[in-house]
């Protein structure tokens, strides 16, 4: 598809190539949709426990609709619905919120919960596992409060990978955060095997699709692009790690914004052409505003790329569709 945006300025050309695909995941959407409905069905105030997914723009639209975002469960009531995100949380959450006889929604991405469900199997199965991820990310912290302290080690590099020491003579397996760098990722594995190599993989990906087609995207993007802008919130995992991939890929610049305002426009001194992309949890109109502005600015030819089209949805908690 090619598409010339109007200008009625005398902007110098720029070709802006659009990434496929981009922006919202299956498991975004419906997070997202988990807090509408609630707050549909059961009215405001519903307490969501951390960031339903991390951008600010959605954060603060389900905000004004009446979300109420807390830190911890202390934080809630015990008689109004809480939301937990879809970064998932340690088991001693639905736990505490059982206890209190709350009425809680779990958004956890499906995906993460494979990656708790393979996790558990592994310890069930007497192993001690190796968890690639970085520390402090909720998803991480979820991961590993699936299973007793001690239960798993977390591996954040190569180095990590080289220097660590198994608690005692169990068998390990390796799980991983879904939103990592693809080739990071399989960098650290290889390290691992190299040490290991009984280590077993995966029965399937723990990295998952909607990470690896904007990670395979933005490659491509890359190539032929002197500067990639990608949308999405500073503390969104795979936003960043497309801007890494980005850079890896051969990008001259590349650029993590929040929406159009956070453009620096002396970044496009000698920019021809420009690839535009977006994190798993940002919204299209988001991007759409990015191609606006850049529409005010240049006379923009838009390209849209082809790559994987995405067709998976996942279901609503029964609670909210019964």
């Amino acid at each position: 598809m090619t598409d010339v945006v109007p200008n009625d300025s005398e902007g110098r050309a720029l070709t802006v190539r659009l990434a496929t695909p981009r922006g919202f995941c299956a498991g975004v959407d419906r997070a997202i949709q988990i807090v509408e409905r609630a707050l549909e069905k059961y009215g405001a105030p519903v307490y969501v426990r951390h960031e339903i997914v991390h951008n600010r723009h959605v954060v603060e639209r389900l905000r004004a609709l009446g979300a109420v975002f807390v830190k911890e469960l202390d934080e809630c009531p015990d008689d109004r619905p809480v939301v937990f995100s879809a970064h998932g949380v340690p088991k001693a959450v639905p736990e505490a919120a059982r206890s209190r006889e709350m009425f809680f929604l779990d958004a956890t991405c499906p995906l993460v919960s494979k990656v708790h469900v393979e996790a558990e199997r592994h310890h069930a199965a007497g192993r001690h596992i190796l968890l690639i991820g970085h520390a402090g990310h909720p998803e991480v912290v979820g991961t590993m409060g699936q299973l007793p302290s001690g239960a798993i080690s977390l591996v954040e590099t190569v180095e990590d990978a080289r220097t660590f020491a198994p608690p005692d003579d169990s068998p390990l397996a390796y799980v991983t955060q879904t939103t990592l760098s693809l080739d990071d990722t399989a960098e650290i594995v290889r390290t691992l095997k190299e040490r290991f190599p009984d280590l077993p993989d995966p029965h399937k990906e723990d990295i998952c699709y909607a990470t690896t087609n904007r990670q395979e995207a933005v490659k491509r993007l890359a190539e032929g692009s002197d500067l990639v802008l990608v949308v999405g919130s500073a503390n969104s995992s795979n936003s960043v790690r497309l801007v890494e991939v980005a850079l890896r890929a051969g990008a001259r610049d590349a650029r993590l914004v929040d929406d159009a305002s956070r453009i620096d426009w002396s970044w496009f001194d000698g920019v021809q052409t420009v690839g535009v992309t977006a994190g798993a949890s940002a919204p299209e109109e988001l991007i759409q505003g990015l191609i606006s502005a850049l529409g005010e600015r240049f006379d923009v030819t838009l390209r849209e790329d082809d790559g994987a089209r995405e067709t998976v949805t996942f279901k609503l908690p029964r609670a909210l569709t019964a």
